[in-house]
């Protein structure tokens, strides 16, 4: 969690395509391997896989609403509206983002070592985890919004996944 960078710097590629073979091909994984003492090439890694899903961590039917509820003015009604977006997700992407998202905020948890805030945070995360069924003109105006979706959620973690 010391590690200067983390996820923003990236890995080697090449590793982090064995890594990425391994696990895709159920191959035995030991991640004390020395092949794998680069932290970034494991960040890189589940970097990659999440770029790569076929459909996003947040699902493309929610993009719209998401980047709809982080332009609400109050906020309130704003955070009411995000968790309860989170909390309509399907099983399988609700459960995997309240796993990620602990750790990302354990991450910003150790900002002091790693410089990574919750502003480093969103912007290596906001278009990966978020981002629309096609590529349109106004993708910078998006990716402002994205950014501000993970910020949100990094910083209301607690009262999105209150179990969590």
């Amino acid at each position: 969690m010391d590690i200067d960078g983390l996820y923003r710097v990236s890995g080697n590629l090449a590793t982090i395509q064995k890594l990425r073979y391994k696990v895709e091909h159920d191959e035995q994984l030991d991640l004390d391997d020395g092949r794998w003492e680069d932290i970034h090439v494991v960040t890189g890694a589940l970097k990659l896989f999440l770029r790569e899903l076929p459909e996003p961590l947040i699902p493309f039917s929610h993009f719209d609403k998401f980047i709809a509820a982080i332009k609400i003015q109050d906020p309130s009604l704003r955070g009411r509206c995000i968790r309860d977006l989170v909390l309509s997700l399907p099983p399988a992407h609700h459960d995997t983002m309240k796993v990620l998202f602990r750790h990302l905020c354990r991450v910003v948890e150790h900002k002091e070592e790693n410089r990574m805030s919750v502003q480093s945070v969103a912007i290596v995360f906001g278009p990966t985890l978020l981002r629309p069924a096609s590529e349109e003109s106004n993708m910078a105006m998006h990716m402002v919004f994205q950014n501000q979706v993970v910020e949100h959620i990094l910083n209301h973690y607690g009262y999105i996944f209150p179990e969590g």
